[in-house]
């Protein structure tokens, strides 16, 4: 499969920013400038034995020499971030994707923000966004203890416009009381454990259609209707076309008759294998797209998504 072009990177700096969450400033070994991004945008960092994860840019996007980003260091995880935790101090190396965006900040009048323990992240850069352009917004921020909560000191600069809300000193989030009415013009943006993002969808199901916007850091759950079914695909651009059965991902097939596809996280969360569907209805089983996204079929995760049933064959921008 074809490799993402990587950008090598020093850690410039290091910084303690909560219990068990670190800070490293990413920059280039020869200062050149960094590709440009905007806030929602992440990126994969690559260790050295080509393990990938992928994290949330939450410096200022106007900095072109710096990326900044936040990990959590998570004792029941995969070992990505122990070992990152471990091992990367200032000085050593690393590599980096381009930077991606599939939680972009749209214009709006308002905005809640929304941000439990580590996702607070993506939320830094949307909220110095939001503030830019003058627009009116809110931040209601969770997490377990005061001590674990990254960037308080930095938020302490907003004023009554964040609330910190610790779950040991107020329990949960109230997010019935805080979605109760729907305002004209605003927009919802949320990131945290699935519990938070479920509740936050939850509360705000009477709102207008897309209102809310959240990033997820594991797939979400998807109802699929039925066993899964074999169908063609069609690959446009390669004039290549190959059966997809049971079991088995179009990404996966596309691999197999050399088709050179961009993925990383291969679980519906990071759009790095967003493809056009040129004909034919797909099943998105992904946990990125809007609901207006799906229903325009206009794009999918092959890593996940398949065609919807009944349709037998879908014809992709490959």
């Amino acid at each position: 499969m074809q490799t993402e072009t990587r950008i090598p990177l020093t850690v410039s700096g290091r910084r303690d920013e909560s219990e068990g969450v670190i800070s490293l400033l990413l920059a280039s070994p020869d200062a050149t400038p960094l590709p440009a991004w905007a806030p929602g945008a992440h990126i994969d960092v690559v260790l050295d034995d080509e393990t990938v994860r992928q994290y949330s840019l939450c410096s200022r996007p106007a900095d072109a020499g710096t990326w900044r980003i936040a990990v959590l260091r998570e004792p029941a995880g995969r070992g990505g971030s122990a070992r990152i935790h471990d091992s990367l101090r200032a000085g050593a190396s690393v590599t980096a994707s381009v930077p991606r965006n599939k939680f972009a900040l749209h214009r709006a009048s308002r905005y809640i923000f929304i941000a439990g323990g580590i996702g607070i992240t993506p939320i830094l850069p949307m909220i110095e966004q939001a503030e830019a352009d003058g627009a009116d917004w809110s931040l209601l921020y969770g997490g377990r203890t005061r001590g674990s909560m990254a960037f308080l000191e930095e938020l302490g600069r907003y004023g009554d416009r964040v609330t910190i809300a610790p779950q040991d000193e107020v329990g949960l989030l109230d997010l019935k009381s805080l979605l109760a009415v729907p305002q004209t013009g605003t927009l919802i943006y949320a990131c945290g454990p699935e519990p938070l993002l479920l509740a936050t969808e939850a509360a705000s199901a009477h709102w207008p259609k897309n209102s809310l916007r959240v990033e997820r850091f594991a797939p979400k759950v998807v109802e699929t209707v039925g066993e899964d079914e074999s169908f063609e695909v069609e690959f446009a651009e390669s004039g290549l076309a190959a059966i997809v059965p049971p079991g088995t991902t179009i990404l996966e097939v596309a691999e197999k008759i050399g088709i050179n596809v961009f993925s990383s996280c291969q679980e519906g969360t990071c759009g790095t294998c967003e493809t056009s569907i040129l004909a034919g209805r797909a099943e998105h089983r992904d946990s990125l797209l809007t609901d207006s996204e799906k229903d325009e079929q206009s794009s999918m995760m092959i890593c996940v998504s398949r065609a919807e049933h009944g349709c037998p064959k879908l014809v992709l921008k490959l």
